[in-house]
């Protein structure tokens, strides 16, 4: 068994650890507020915003759009890994980095494919491997809609420049503080617009409806790339308040084991203490 001396330094060593797990733990909660805030207020923009893209692309005729839309034989595939530049937020980071070698392993085995990381930790992992990688870890020090709309455009660009024939983005999609799924969503070519049923909205264009499509578009991809860097941003901090939650409690277990074990050295060591003692009056009194 340890010393008392020992059992006392690991005792406020892990006191000291529970208090800056419980700290992260109340500043991801309180950055996560925020986060889900805004991706709960983004999601039904988004959704109307595709809606409104499939009700026109349906009654449209023509190619409005379709160097977006263009179909070519997959060879060139870019897969856009959404990590974080920190750490500390359990298996958030890990998560994306296997979802990324599953889908290049099963879907792309035999594909040329380049990776993007978005984050820091997906970075320092992927570019060790076989693929080509770039990254982008200073997106976290301004992420807003503009500098994402950015990085959009040069994908855009990059398609329509036929240097990609594919383009998916992998990211952790937020559900609640404990759950994030992993998402393989695809951004280029965008998918095939098809009207629901006979449902038909009656809407009026100003300007035509080739012009708005052809806005729109574009808009839309922004927002896409937009709305996965903000699900991964919400699902970081729910993913480390929700580490540091258990790590506090962890803590908290050991320091109250290690504290018992201190007890019970003291006890015995004053035990032992009283026996030398009676001992030596026993010995004296002989």
């Amino acid at each position: 068994m340890a010393n008392l001396k020992e059992l006392r330094s690991r005792i406020t060593s892990v006191s000291s650890t529970m208090q800056i797990t419980s700290a992260m733990k109340m500043v991801s909660a309180a950055k996560l507020s925020r986060a889900q805030d805004a991706i709960t207020a983004m999601r039904p923009y988004s959704q109307k915003l595709t809606e409104l893209l499939q009700s026109l692309s349906a009654t449209l005729e023509g190619d409005s759009g379709s160097k977006f839309a263009e179909q070519r034989e997959v060879k060139n595939v870019l897969v856009v890994a959404i990590s974080s530049n920190r750490g500390l937020a359990g298996a958030f980071n890990t998560n994306i980095i296997k979802g990324v070698k599953q889908v290049v392993a099963t879907k792309y085995s035999n594909k040329n494919v380049e990776l993007l990381t978005l984050g820091k930790k997906a970075n320092d992992v992927l570019v060790k491997g076989d693929m080509p990688t770039r990254n982008n870890n200073a997106i976290y020090d301004h992420l807003d809609f503009e500098h994402v709309a950015e990085i959009a455009e040069e994908l855009m660009q990059s398609f329509v420049d036929g240097k990609y024939d594919e383009i998916v983005f992998v990211y952790n999609q937020f559900v609640n503080a404990a759950t994030q799924i992993v998402t393989t969503e695809q951004f280029l070519p965008i998918q095939q617009f098809e009207s629901e049923g006979n449902t038909t909205l009656d809407y009026i264009f100003e300007p035509e409806k080739e012009e708005i499509v052809k806005n729109l578009i574009p808009k839309s991809l922004k927002m896409q790339l937009f709305k996965a860097m903000s699900d991964s941003l919400a699902s970081e901090h729910g993913a480390r308040m929700t580490a540091m939650h258990k790590a506090t409690d962890n803590a908290t277990e050991l320091r109250n084991s290690l504290k018992l074990s201190y007890n019970k050295a003291r006890q015995a060591a004053i035990t032992n203490e009283i026996l030398e003692i009676v001992g030596g009056a026993e010995a004296l009194n002989n």
